[in-house]
């Protein structure tokens, strides 16, 4: 994941895609031998965005908020 995005930064309700930063915390998880919890969230982002429930930039409607409370709801 990179940039910060300063084109959407104050945007009000947020579109800023969570996901790069969903599955990088999985990453790691996974890197310290958490492999099963990983998983789940890496299942739970794939749900959520065969679901479309996606930001703006992959073609869906949603916040920010809404794209990270719709990947909680699938863990």
């Amino acid at each position: 994941m990179h940039g910060s995005a300063p084109d959407i930064a104050d945007r009000v309700p947020a579109i800023a895609n969570p996901i790069a930063s969903i599955r990088s915390a999985a990453l790691m998880l996974e890197f310290m031998g958490y492999v099963e919890p990983a998983a789940r969230i890496y299942d739970a982002v794939d749900d959520a965005i065969r679901a479309g429930k996606v930001t703006p930039d992959l073609g869906g409607k949603l916040s920010t908020d809404e794209v990270t409370d719709a990947v909680l709801r699938k863990l």
